[in-house]
């Protein structure tokens, strides 16, 4: 008697999550536009009407491709086409993007915890005068309109420069890039830029006290914040 072969288990077909099919929709709009590097997209409230979207939701989907070198979002201009992406290639580098983003958050839990800890322990002035920088650097660009970009970066550099751990100093440089998209994934969030800047200055006044149990607190409260981004949160649609 014949065997019959056992029919192969179905797996449930993923379904895409909003922002991916705003990426798809900007992409397919890019490409029928005949849009070019240096070509500037729509305003975000018409792009927003056209695709029946929040402009919240659209910003999402903009910093994503922001976050993967498709876009340049600048202030008082707009969102500027860097280059005209393949979709499967970039939907694939969101989904590779959203599923690291936990590994380098861990990371940074780990390192830059300690890394305020021994800042708070081993700062000298110069150390202190450079964090200050930083924070008087971001408020600028946040009261300019912007998102703060540089000046988190600035900060953060300045509490790795003030832990005075060569070691911790270069392990940060590795995960420099990664750390970037979260930087710019979280500041991407509508008030993120003001509440990211509260919470420097927090760990900023820890450092500056030299209460080191106080800026590794401050510090993971700081990650755990920025952590928070809508790109892990993002509801699949229905």
């Amino acid at each position: 008697m014949e065997r019959v072969s056992a029919p192969v288990p179905l797996s449930r077909v993923a379904k895409p999550r909003l922002y991916e099919q705003l990426v798809e929709q900007l992409l397919g709009y890019i490409e029928s536009a005949q849009l070019g590097p240096g070509d500037l997209l729509p305003a975000e409230r018409d792009l927003a009407e056209r695709l029946g979207v929040s402009r919240a939701t659209l910003a999402q989907a903009l910093v994503a491709l922001e976050v993967l070198g498709v876009i340049d979002v600048q202030h008082g201009t707009g969102a500027v086409l860097v280059h005209r992406p393949n979709v499967a290639a970039v939907i694939k580098g969101l989904r590779e993007h959203r599923s690291r983003l936990p590994d380098v958050v861990e990371a940074r839990s780990t390192l830059e915890v300690k890394l305020a800890e021994l800042a708070a322990l081993r700062r000298t002035e110069d150390d202190l005068a450079a964090i200050d920088r930083s924070l008087d650097a971001m408020e600028a660009e946040i009261a300019a309109g912007g998102k703060g970009v540089r000046g988190d970066e600035l900060f953060h550099q300045a509490v790795t420069a003030a832990a005075h751990s060569s070691v911790l100093a270069h392990l940060m440089t590795l995960i420099a890039e990664m750390i970037l998209e979260t930087r710019l994934e979280s500041l991407g969030q509508p008030g993120r830029p003001e509440q990211s800047l509260a919470s420097h200055r927090k760990i900023a006044a820890a450092i500056r006290n030299q209460d080191a149990p106080l800026a590794q607190a401050a510090m993971l409260s700081h990650i755990e914040l920025v952590s928070d981004v809508a790109l892990l949160r993002d509801p699949v649609e229905p």
